[in-house]
């Protein structure tokens, strides 16, 4: 650039540019024809030069958008700089400059919004609505980059301003890990706004982040993220812990009786054993009449079920069904908590023991029908079996994970990394 030119734009001198244009009328053209450069714009933003940057921006508007050798538009600068009279002088020239994507595509609505300027931050959603559609490099939109680094005052700008505009699916929107606002920080004003089934790349939603953060966990954030699921679950309550408590007890009364019933099933047990005789060998002639021996049994052994083929399979499968549903809901009830893995890892020895019980006392003689219907009732149990175990052996898995991220972070229950 011009030193002379350079000069003026420091010391904010408007008749040396125009005199310097008088010499030079494309002076202008040509530094607009370089890709990245430092314009007047630049420098009299660096240096708080407001009337002098507003008139090189009418002469040439096209400067606005130009980034410098360190990846920043002049409005950037103006923002770095604190001078807010040029900051607005630009954006009521061009409200677009707002969505000026300098080095990191950081917007300067991004800008605003890790800085905790929240006034200026509702001015620039004023005068650019379209801005907030703009996402980082790192995907994040300005409600992302508001919370990781603990922008509470423009979060919650952000938050409302969405709701008034009704573009709150902007909330859902995920970064480049997957997460959405509410994964990257479970904030209450968020809960009514957030679609709360919403996944992470790791099959996480803000809930299981929620049970699966120990000790930084918030009973204020918490509590209407557990109203939220319990609602979607159709229970209406005040209180969500209470209601979790008591679909808790039930689960265990019902897994309770579908076990017992598995051990002791209608009709018991056969209590020895028959084997039918062989064709015109089961009769005895005793004064001169016939007895028949074992007539209306089927062979069976000592121990094993009495109930019909079709009865004892429909059963089975459906007393199996309610045993293995409650069995679900308990271990998912109870993620999280303490000692939840050593409760899980019982619950499946229990589910162990309820399989081999069944196969035990499961008919091995007569029919085909039982022969069939064994193998497959079998196959369902150990399917369902393993099923049921592999949900919180998988969340167990996620715990660890995010265990290990949750010990690196540094802040507080919002989960806040701030940028250094």
């Amino acid at each position: 650039m011009d030193d002379q030119l350079r000069m003026a734009a420091e010391n904010g001198d408007v008749d040396a540019l125009y005199a310097k244009l008088a010499d030079d009328p494309y002076i202008l053209d040509r530094i607009d024809h370089i890709p990245i450069v430092d314009t007047p714009l630049h420098i009299a933003a660096v240096a708080g030069r407001t009337h002098f940057a507003m008139e090189v921006a009418n002469l040439k508007p096209s400067l606005a958008w130009k980034l410098s050798h360190m990846g920043l538009s002049p409005l950037h600068l103006a923002l770095k700089h604190e001078c807010k009279k040029m900051v607005r002088g630009l954006i009521t020239l061009n409200a677009q400059l707002i969505r000026v994507k300098a080095k990191g595509m950081i917007t300067p609505l991004h800008y605003l919004a890790q800085n905790e300027d929240a006034d200026l931050l509702a001015e620039f959603l004023s005068a650019c609505p379209s801005s907030i559609e703009d996402t980082t490099v790192r995907c994040e939109t300005a409600v992302h980059v508001a919370i990781r680094n603990g922008s509470i005052r423009c979060f919650k700008v952000l938050v409302g301003w969405l709701r008034r505009v009704d573009k709150e699916d902007v909330l859902n929107w995920k970064d480049e890990d997957g997460n959405t606002a509410l994964h990257t920080a479970m904030v209450k004003l968020l809960v009514n706004n957030v679609n709360m089934n919403v996944k992470n790349l790791d099959g996480l939603t803000a809930m299981d982040i929620f049970h699966l953060q120990g000790p930084l966990q918030n009973t204020d954030i918490g509590t209407p993220l557990f109203d939220k699921r319990d609602k979607y679950f159709g229970i209406n309550t005040k209180n969500s812990n209470d209601t979790r408590t008591v679909i808790l007890v039930v689960a265990i009364l019902i897994a309770t009786a579908t076990y017992q019933a598995g051990l002791s099933p209608p009709g018991g047990y056969w209590q020895d054993d028959y084997i039918p005789p062989p064709a015109n060998n089961g009769t005895t002639t005793t004064n001169n009449s016939t007895t028949s021996l074992g007539q209306g049994q089927r062979a069976h052994r000592a121990g094993q079920m009495i109930m019909t083929p079709s009865d004892l399979f429909y059963f089975l499968i459906i007393n199996g069904l309610a045993f293995h549903l409650s069995v679900w809901m308990i271990l998912v009830i109870t993620l999280g908590l303490p000692y939840s893995k050593l409760l899980s890892t019982s619950t499946f020895f229990l589910l162990l023991a309820y399989y081999a019980s069944v196969v035990a006392t499961f008919p091995t003689l007569g029919s085909v029908r039982f022969t069939d219907g064994r193998l497959l009732y079998i196959t369902l149990t150990y399917i369902s079996t393993l099923a049921v175990y592999y949900i919180p052996l998988r969340a167990f898995s996620q715990h660890r994970k995010l265990k290990r991220r949750v010990d690196t972070m540094r802040g507080s229950s919002l989960l806040v990394t701030p940028e250094n």
